[in-house]
């Protein structure tokens, strides 16, 4: 019994040493197997055995290069083989299998009359045997079952935090670029490299002329499965066995803001069951990258318009130029102007369902007789996409006007109407038809380039700012520091964080910490105003730049900052903030103020968080 005592002490000491490497050395199931497996050789002098861990309601084997049908064996088909038992003798059903060749024993790892962690299949010695029969062998199969849990706990975490750390890379990315073929590739790059065991293809929807350098399948309402399709049309994840695949499929709908481009489909083994973590890994990844292609679709497609244009006259041609909306209504106004010589000449956009006088107006059309005009002939468009051309048109309002002859041209793209162009000319019957045909000519090719330049600045403002918190984007933000560096005369830099944010998402749910980051995002901006910008730097990390600010002046508004994020989130955050303040006389580069940032904002967070810290040279010496 003694001897039994004090092998069970034994095990239990190369056990805590596993627990123990297990903190910051081992990530992956082979790796913990040897060490269990060496454990059994060197108390049992078992030289064979086989681990069968539990997930949902299957037992899969992480120890062994298994056979396609000893991948995943039901726990149905176990459950009564041990009846009340922990310990009995290998089942003709696993003898079949050559892993289980010669095994002779299986042991059912559980603590006490909890759930089951796994199964144990070894063959016996004279040593097992022994120990078997005594009285500590309930309390090994106890320690050996949290052990084996443990180890399924901690290669989870560290499976997803490796996951995850792949995706926010790829995310990052997916921000950087609108190369549409880098962004499909990594997209089956990190798939295939989370499941390196699975096929993994993409099916989009409106690819097929594409040139691509990967392999993309069309996607086809008459030969997709059904449950492809209905992953299309609901943009939810479906799952499907196919039996006459003999696989299992996930299909991901890679989804856009506007629209779903196509099917993330993987392909896994018949009997594999999709985690709940894995759903939601490939999920995300597809969402991603579903808004990348979006915005790059956006962006290559204002850029293709912008390329036609250039195949017509010379108007549409220098409106193709990188001109602002405003510039070219002005170039528009003095072609117009040179073109029909009318007395009076406007531009009108819609916005958000109504119609809007720009800045390219005479000044008729800003006061209350111009309206007349634009009234009429916006009530036209707004039934009727037909430009109007007015011979005299105190005629049709019956009352006596100063301006007779009258043209106005819709800017229309895609059949909807953006805006229009209206000309005025005292004299009745001034504009000829010729004229009135030429107008539309140069209207219709110039409301493409027009339409395009508006997309452009919307592309651009996606681009610029991040989605979630509407704070400026990291890249426009290193480019205004850059710039700042090189011509102002004195700027502060502050980089913020989050404290405990971690405990928020733990204790509230993710979509709490992005409400947090939203109220953050609209406090910054708040208080920063139009003295500098705010930015989001990454994850729970926010910065603050401000040009030509006094030293003073700068810390004053760091404290406010800080200060007010507890009023201004709910529930309520603090936040860490580090404070660089430079000046013709101490230049530097972005990345020396961000490490200099980064240092102070380490010591904020060391001295009790919630406060902001100012550089100091003693700090980097500190660390």
């Amino acid at each position: 019994m003694i001897e039994h005592r004090q092998t069970l002490i034994k095990i239990k000491a190369d056990l805590l040493n596993i627990c123990i490497s297990s903190v910051d050395k081992l990530n992956s199931y082979s790796e913990y197997s040897t060490l269990l497996h060496n454990c059994l050789n060197q108390h049992f002098e078992i030289d064979k055995c086989c681990f069968l861990l539990f997930e949902g309601e299957t037992l899969k084997p992480f120890n062994i290069n298994s056979s396609e049908n000893f991948k995943g064996i039901p726990w149905a088909s176990f459950a009564n083989y041990f009846g009340h038992h922990k310990l009995v003798q290998i089942p003709e059903l696993l003898l079949d299998h050559l892993e289980c060749e010669h095994l002779t024993h299986m042991v059912l790892l559980k603590e006490g009359n909890f759930d089951v962690h796994g199964v144990l299949l070894l063959k016996s010695t004279s040593k097992w045997l022994d120990f078997m029969h005594s009285d500590y062998f309930e309390d090994f199969i106890d320690v050996m079952s949290k052990v084996l849990l443990m180890i399924s706990k901690n290669v989870v975490v560290r499976q997803n935090e490796n996951q995850y750390r792949k995706l926010y890379n790829m995310t990052d990315l997916f921000h950087s670029t609108m190369d549409i073929d880098l962004i499909l590739e990594n997209v089956l790059i990190t798939i295939q490299e989370n499941f390196p065991h699975f096929n993994v293809e993409l099916i989009l929807s409106n690819d097929q002329d594409r040139q691509t350098k990967i392999q993309i399948k069309p996607f086809d309402y008459l030969s997709e499965r059904p449950s492809a399709i209905e992953a299309f049309v609901s943009g939810n994840i479906t799952t499907e066995q196919a039996t006459d695949l003999n696989c299992c499929l996930l299909n991901a709908p890679i989804k856009g803001r506007q629209a779903i481009y196509g099917i993330l489909q993987v392909s896994a083994p018949f009997s594999f069951v999709f985690s709940n973590a894995q759903k939601d890994f490939i999920r995300m990844l597809a969402h991603a990258s579903g808004n990348a292609l979006e915005n790059a679709k956006l962006y290559h497609q204002s850029h293709r318009l912008i390329s036609d244009l250039q195949l017509i006259n010379e108007t549409s041609h220098r409106l193709n130029m990188r001109l602002d909306i405003n510039e070219m209504f002005m170039f528009l106004q003095k072609q117009l102007m040179k073109s029909f010589q009318p007395m009076e000449l406007c531009f009108v956009l819609k916005e958000n369902g109504k119609f809007k006088l720009t800045e390219a107006a005479t000044d008729l059309f800003k006061s209350d007789e111009g309206s007349v005009y634009i009234n009429h002939v916006a009530k036209h468009f707004e039934t009727s996409q037909d430009p109007l051309f007015i011979a005299d048109f105190s005629r049709l309002i019956s009352k006596d006007v100063e301006y007779k002859s009258v043209m106005a041209i819709p800017m229309v793209v895609e059949q909807r109407i953006n805006g229009f162009s209206m000309v005025l000319h005292r004299e009745s019957y001034f504009f000829s038809f010729d004229s009135f045909k030429l107008m539309q000519s140069l209207i219709h090719h110039s409301s493409l380039a027009i339409a395009n330049s508006i997309l452009r600045n919307q592309l651009q403002q996606m681009v610029d700012h991040d989605h979630l918190t509407k704070l400026y984007a990291r890249s426009y933000l290193d480019k205004f520091v850059e710039h700042s560096l090189q011509h102002d005369d004195s700027g502060m830099f502050l980089l913020i964080d989050i404290d405990n944010f971690k405990r928020v998402n733990d204790t509230y749910g993710h979509q709490i910490g992005d409400e947090i980051l939203v109220q953050i995002g609209k406090r910054l901006i708040k208080t920063v105003g139009k003295r500098g910008i705010s930015a989001r730097w990454g994850g729970e990390e926010m910065a603050v730049y401000v040009p030509n600010i006094l030293e003073n002046e700068s810390l004053l508004l760091a404290e406010e900052i800080v200060k007010s994020i507890p009023e201004a989130t709910d529930p309520s955050v603090t936040i860490s903030a580090g404070l660089v303040n430079w000046n013709n006389e101490k230049n530097g580069e972005f990345q020396t103020l961000f490490l200099q940032a980064d240092t102070a904002l380490y010591n904020a967070k060391n001295k009790g968080k919630n406060q902001v810290c100012v550089y100091n040279d003693t700090m980097s010496m500190e660390l």
